[in-house]
Parts: structure tokens; sequence; C-alpha cells
């Protein structure tokens, strides 16, 4: 089972430090977290950082809001950063829900579904090396990875499960075991409805924090702040695992359920939970 670092948002400068704990442990990837009205950091732009700090670890938007960015730039800058890295760029997409993200952007947050859609369908096309469209050529560079970085879709209704099959690589999944089973199946029954080869590649996700109190304390007000807004903070908070046994157990749960990835969600500030992640795995 590949187990994966999702980084907290609220010390930006704490992040090389999480990044070359988690290098040197046992990680897959590391992930970030986007909004836009929000004190957290723009997550190209950290991972980008990121990536000339490490060697070997993918990195991930998770999930990154195509609806509040311009679609020919994001192609360009996700294929900037797939490229410079080596390949190592994983970009997590979602719709997002937030009012007052699409209210700074200046975007529609009725149509965001349909026009991550057309964003989606645009990205492949130039990451594919095509032209823009009438009047505008191809935009380059070239990503690293052919047809473009590696796309994870996120989501919980039944039309996002299905854009995993229409356009991703695989499905971002942040739901405890107890129901993530049921996402899984419908992700792969669409795959396969869609002709798809092989099978999607299943990245679930669940909030975790490990230390003492105080860094636990701290992982579930940060987590309850950046939820405030949701109606789900309660829900979230209280799903937070802190000890090893929990963690371990939720992970182990998870790939028996086909989970290809674990990424552990850490709110907490603390880089030493990196550490103390890498013991108990």
């Amino acid at each position: 089972m590949h187990v994966g670092l999702g980084l907290p948002v609220t010390d930006p400068e704490s992040l090389l430090d999480w990044a070359s704990r988690a290098e040197a442990g046992p990680f897959t990837t590391l992930g970030l977290l986007d909004r836009l009205v929000y004190d957290n950091p723009e997550p190209l732009v950290t991972l980008a950082v990121l990536a000339g700090a490490t060697t070997r670890i993918r990195l991930q938007t998770e999930v990154l809001l195509p609806p509040l960015r311009e679609t020919a730039l994001l192609a360009k800058q996700a294929a900037t950063l797939d490229r410079l890295s080596g390949g190592r760029f994983v970009l997590g997409v979602g719709i997002g829900g937030r009012a007052d993200d699409h209210v700074a952007a200046g975007t529609d947050l009725r149509t965001r579904g349909r026009r991550m859609d057309e964003q989606l369908a645009t990205m492949r096309r130039l990451w594919a090396g095509e032209p823009y469209g009438e009047g505008a050529g191809p935009i380059g560079p070239a990503p690293a990875r052919p047809g473009g970085p590696e796309v994870l879709i996120g989501g919980f209704k039944p039309r996002a499960l299905e854009r995993v099959a229409r356009w991703g690589d695989g499905f971002l999944a942040a739901a405890p075991p107890s129901w993530a089973g049921g996402l899984f199946d419908t992700v792969r029954a669409a795959w396969k409805a869609h002709g798809r080869d092989g099978s999607p590649r299943i990245v679930a996700q669940v909030g975790a924090a490990i230390g003492p109190e105080p860094v636990i304390d701290e992982a579930r007000a940060a987590m309850g702040a950046y939820y405030a807004s949701s109606g789900v903070a309660d829900y979230m908070v209280a799903g937070m695992l802190t000890t090893p046994a929990a963690i371990r157990d939720a992970v182990a749960r998870l790939g028996d359920l086909g989970a290809d990835e674990v990424m552990l969600y850490c709110f907490g500030r603390d880089p030493e939970q990196a550490d103390r992640f890498a013991d108990l795995l």
C-alpha cells in the first residue's frame, strides 16, 4: 500500500521541512489543498518550490479548482510543473463549491461543473500538442508524461464519479472506509461503461494527526477553520484519526477496498508528524 502526506496549509514556511522529511521516508506523494479566499499558499506555485527540493516523491494537487482559473494558462502551468519535476506532478481536480472563491475569481458558481468538463477536454488537447483553436496555435511546453500529467478527479455525486471515466486517470476519494467502497465500485463501473482499458487509480484520503495533545488540538482547530463554511466542519473534525491503531486500521481497510494509495491529510503544522507517521507505518 502506498501512503502519501497531505500538507498543512497554515504554515507555508514549514513545507520545505515537511517535504524533505517525506522524501526521506516511505511516502509516495505530497498533496496540497486549494482555496482562493483563504489563508493558504497557492498550490501550483508551492508544489513547484517543493519539486526543486525533492527528487522522487510525487507532487499532487488535492484538489485544485480549475473553474476558478483560465484554462490555457492552467494547461501551461500544469505541463511546465510536470516537465520540470520529471513527470512527478499529479493534477488532482474538483469543482469546489464555496461561493466566495467564485466571487473573487469572477466566475459562475452555478456552471462550475460544465466549465470543468470543457477545461479538461481543452487541456487534454493542448497537452497532446494540438492547436488551441482558431487564431491560436499549440501551447507548450510538452509535458513529461505523454498526454499530460496524471489527472485524478475528486467528488461524491454521480456526475462527478462519471467524470473520472470521461476525463481522468483515477479517482480521489475523501471518504472514510465505511462508505468509500461504494464510491470505488461506482467509479470502476463507469470506467468499464466508457470502454476504458485497465482500471482507474484510486487514491483515498483521511484526516490524521499524531503527536502530543497540543499538536492534535491545533490540527482539529485548523481543520475546523478550513471547513467552517462547508457545513461539514464538525463531521470532518470528528473523523480525524489521532492514534497509531486508528491510522493503521484505516490504511488497511482502504487497501482492502482497492485503494492504490492513501493520503494522510495533516492540518497540524508540526513537521515531526512526518517522522511519526513513517514510524507507525
